[in-house]
């Protein structure tokens, strides 16, 4: 995760990368977008691999997901 979370950081420094706020799913990795009560999930592994490697992110590819979100608000 720390790949992801520098990645996001450089690409928006006002960010707030918070760890696991709920117990994470087994196996797999989710990157998801908190702003206000709305979600938007950035990434997810869940139905992804095997190998498991397929499993987790790039961290430019999860920053894209967020320059995405961002511009369509």
């Amino acid at each position: 995760m720390g790949g992801v979370r520098v990645a996001l950081l450089a690409a928006c420094p006002d960010l707030t990368v918070v760890l696991n706020p709920q117990k994470p799913r087994s196996k797999s990795f989710e990157v998801i977008l908190f702003e206000g009560e709305k979600e938007v999930c950035l990434w997810s592994g869940i139905k992804k691999g095997p190998p498991r490697k397929l499993k987790f992110p790039e961290p430019e590819v999860v920053v894209s997901a967020l320059e995405k979100a961002l511009k369509t608000e």
